[in-house]
């Protein structure tokens, strides 16, 4: 998200580094920042605000000493965006036992899949959600509900054939009151477009059992006209706040800098990917750095806390002292990995990195790509083989070959190179260096780049932005 105006943005303020803020290349920036706005699909309106508040700023501060001015633009530019997107995080009221989260939206805004997501982020921060079916009309609305439901272990409320929605929704509160489920989500229907039925029902909903949240789900690709549906639901319900999803399929960003601002209503969560794990505290602050291309340190550290074992990466830590990793630990490793996010939203997250989204793009593909090579390449192994490397001779070698589809030269290789791996970590205490204060545990990331071609960081563009994440990573031990 967000990559073509971050991009945009960043070349812009590195045009006025090392040159005096006057009121001609002042000028120039902001007409060049206004195009980026517009080309990334922000509302007119928002766009004219926004000009016209750094342009205000930027006249009436007085150059620091010590300071370069494209430092102060840079400033200037962070402050206005973090106000544009809400200012601060706004944390969904929890309050009440039962407390109630009504999910709103159109068809297609990915409401349903929302609701399940916020289950899961639920259920982390240790409550106790049940999810209510209240989508009587769409075709497979409940069995879609109640299939993410039992993927994610959370119990779905339905009353079969009933499309009394104020029955249902006063019987879930009652059952969720007998089975101390401490917080009701209600997936409520949505229809392809706003209508007076649809509105009427919701409006009933909200005015008999007042929903503690009234969260709108928009689809963070529909660009200008998720201001027009975000405007429309504000008018009726008083929304609480709102949820971007596909804020990864959505390279502008337009949307998540429009409906904050026009709709006066904070953006509480995003969606962030198709995983049900995948759904973010909205942070204005994280995100505006993140558009600046300053990386959101912060975030990177809370999502390496969350995904990484601690347990297993001291386990790990021992056998890398001792020398003795083996396959099977390479494969725990790769799926702590993998539970981290792409390679592409751990890279955007590292600051200074300054890596473009094509690259980042090939980068995080390649990489996944060549993980899942290497995963097929040791379940080809024998369970001796996984745990005792030095087993693995010639004529094992081509068995493995044959069984996993690649040739002996790349089969040489990566054992080489897993090797080489071995012999570096050895020795290797401290599995902090990416993140020292952290006590996270996370595996030393600088050395997957010695997996070579089947780690998927070969060739210079993979090796340059690895080096350059671990070099600015240090910096925050």
């Amino acid at each position: 998200m967000f990559d073509s105006l971050s991009e945009k943005l960043q070349n812009i303020i590195s045009k006025t580094q090392g040159k005096e803020l006057t009121q001609d290349n002042m000028q120039e920036a902001l007409r060049e920042i206004r195009r980026a706005l517009l080309e990334a699909d922000v509302n007119l309106r928002v766009v004219k605000a926004f000009i016209s508040a750094i342009k205000d700023k930027a006249e009436g501060e007085k150059v620091l000493e010590g300071v370069n001015p494209s430092q102060q633009l840079i400033k200037i530019v962070h402050d206005e965006l973090v106000n544009l997107l809400g200012k601060e995080l706004k944390p969904l009221d929890l309050s009440g036992s039962p407390n109630i989260i009504m999910m709103l939206g159109l068809q297609g805004s990915g409401k349903t899949t929302s609701s399940a997501k916020l289950a899961v982020k639920l259920k982390k921060e240790g409550r106790n959600p049940l999810l209510v079916a209240c989508d009587v009309y769409r075709p497979a609305a409940i069995s879609q509900l109640q299939t993410l439901g039992k993927e994610i272990d959370t119990e779905v409320f339905t009353i079969p054939e009933s499309q009394d929605v104020q029955h249902i929704v006063k019987s879930a509160i009652e059952y969720a009151k007998e089975h101390n489920f401490n917080t009701i989500i209600l997936d409520t229907a949505g229809r392809l477009q706003i209508d007076t039925d649809m509105m009427a029902e919701l409006l009933l909903i909200d005015r008999i059992f007042h929903p503690n949240e009234k969260l709108l789900v928009i689809d963070a690709m529909t660009g200008q006209e998720a201001v027009n549906v975000a405007e429309n639901f504000d008018a009726q319900l008083n929304l609480t706040g709102l949820v971007l999803t596909k804020l990864d399929g959505d390279s502008r960003g337009g949307s998540a800098l429009s409906v904050a601002y026009c709709t006066g209503k904070p953006i509480k969560l995003t969606g962030t990917g198709e995983k049900l794990n995948a759904l973010e505290d909205f942070y204005p602050e994280r995100m505006a750095t993140r558009i600046l291309g300053m990386g959101d340190i912060v975030s990177l550290v809370e999502r390496a806390q969350e995904v990484f074992d601690e347990k297993q990466a001291r386990e790990l830590e021992e056998k890398m002292a001792k020398s003795e990793f083996s396959f099977n630990d390479f494969l725990k490793m790769q799926k702590q990995m993998q539970a981290f996010g792409s390679m592409g939203n751990l890279l955007g997250m590292i600051p200074g990195l300054n890596i473009g989204k094509d690259d980042r793009d090939k980068i995080s593909h390649e990489g996944e790509k060549q993980f899942k090579r290497i995963e097929v390449f040791i379940q080809s192994m024998t369970p001796q083989e996984r745990e005792n490397p030095a087993l693995i001779n010639t004529s094992r070698k081509k068995r493995i070959a044959k069984g996993c589809g690649m040739e002996m030269h790349e089969i040489n290789q990566f054992m080489q190179q897993f090797e080489q791996m071995r012999m570096m970590m050895k020795g290797m205490h401290d599995m902090k260096s990416m993140f020292g204060k952290m006590g996270s545990g996370m595996p030393d990331l600088s050395k997957m780049g010695n997996l070579g071609g089947l780690g998927g960081f070969n060739g210079k563009l993979g090796k340059h932005a690895m080096n350059k994440a671990m070099k600015m990573m240090r910096r925050f031990k």
